[in-house]
């Protein structure tokens, strides 16, 4: 757990020096990604019965949804559908998935490893 929360520090620090040579846009749009991949990654969970491949795909949906939409209101208002704009909600939505499979603490068995159960028989 301690390896966890060195690594979630270590990625908002570097987030934060690289901020500075990202567009502030860009970062709305991953924010927003974030945001909008959260809510697809807990719909898909709550439908899948927690299935870690369908809320993985409900966070990157939910992100790709959000940023479509976004930039069809930008095409039709402004005439300009960013795709820079839209891989940015989607690295939100992505980012997200990969944060809820690291956290989750589900952990997969493997086959060397040792059914490790106590037995009462008395």
């Amino acid at each position: 757990m301690k390896i966890k929360l060195v690594l979630s520090v270590i990625i908002v620090l570097a987030s934060n020096l690289s901020y500075t040579q990202i567009q502030k846009d860009d970062v709305l749009h991953f924010s927003a990604g974030i945001l909008s991949g959260a809510g697809g990654a807990l719909i898909a969970s709550e439908i899948s019965n927690g299935d870690r491949f369908w809320t993985f795909a409900g966070a990157v949906a939910g992100s790709a949804l959000a940023g479509s939409i976004k930039e069809a209101i930008d095409q039709n208002n402004y005439n300009g559908w960013d795709n820079r704009d839209l891989g940015a909600t989607i690295s939100g939505g992505i980012a997200v998935g990969v944060s809820i499979e690291l956290f989750t603490g589900k952990r997969r068995k493997g086959k060397n490893e040792p059914d490790i159960s106590i037995n009462d028989n008395s």
